[in-house]
């Protein structure tokens, strides 16, 4: 299947390009490239596994549609979800390199997501370097996302902690293009939000409502809404730099 179908009007090579002019330069020659691409699309339901731990892929997915997170499964069944991942995102980029998945990847809400095979891509990335270093690029501001995630688990309290994962979250959606005016989608409940943050439903209905009186943002229905940019940024002590989100000058 040709990549004909994305978000809007948008083709998926078109979200896939999108994202990475965000931080690496992008010719002519390997825009051409990344649109004769061919994949495979997958439209998922809320929860819908994509890749499980110690599946062995050969495809690379990237979102096209919706917001997918990562997750461990623990052996009690239940998950610790590690990060979110927007339209442009590629969730299981490191399964071109690793011989298993050691995580699990899910829809969060209605997700369509855009498969690459792994020939395909190594082909193209021997024939087009620069795409494989913007993908590694890729690769390296993931984890930076993830180092940011265990400082702000580990030394933020609570009402921080939830007020710095908000800003990450908006700040995403709105480069992703699914920001509304000062709202987003967040299609996570009270549990999820609590499984990401390593908090207990208790602690994460106190600080919710402990936010809301700061009246910076709410978090209702899975939508998060911004009252106060300012106020919110204050009391999550963010710094968006972690997430890389640069317009590089010589984009084509």
């Amino acid at each position: 299947m040709s990549i004909v179908s994305g978000l809007g009007k948008m083709a998926p090579s078109d979200i896939l390009l999108r994202k990475l002019q965000y931080h690496s330069p992008i010719d002519g020659a390997d825009v051409a490239a990344i649109r004769r691409l061919r994949c495979e699309t997958r439209e998922l339901v809320a929860g819908e596994e994509f890749i499980r731990q110690g599946d062995k892929p050969r495809a690379a997915a990237v979102v096209i549609e919706g917001i997918m997170a990562r997750y461990h499964t623990l052996r009690s069944g239940t998950r610790q979800y590690l990060a979110l991942h927007y339209p442009g995102d590629w969730p299981d980029a490191q399964g071109l390199f690793l011989q298993s998945m050691d995580h699990s990847v899910c829809a969060m809400g209605r997700a369509l997501v855009c498969s690459i095979s792994h020939e395909q891509l190594m082909k193209m990335f021997d024939e087009r370097p620069t795409i494989g270093f913007a993908v590694w690029r890729e690769s390296l501001i993931d984890a930076a996302i993830f180092r940011e995630s265990i400082t702000n688990n580990a030394s933020r309290h609570g009402t921080s902690r939830i007020a710095h994962f908000f800003c990450e979250q908006f700040s995403r959606a709105k480069f992703a293009g699914l920001a509304e005016a000062n709202s987003c989608p967040l299609p996570l409940t009270q549990t999820q939000l609590g499984e990401m943050l390593g908090m207990s439903l208790v602690s994460v209905n106190r600080h919710l409502q402990a936010l809301r009186q700061t009246k910076s943002a709410d978090f209702r229905a899975g939508r998060l809404f911004v009252r106060s940019w300012p106020k919110l940024v204050s009391l999550g002590e963010f710094d968006p730099g972690y997430l890389h989100q640069i317009v590089p000058s010589s984009r084509s």
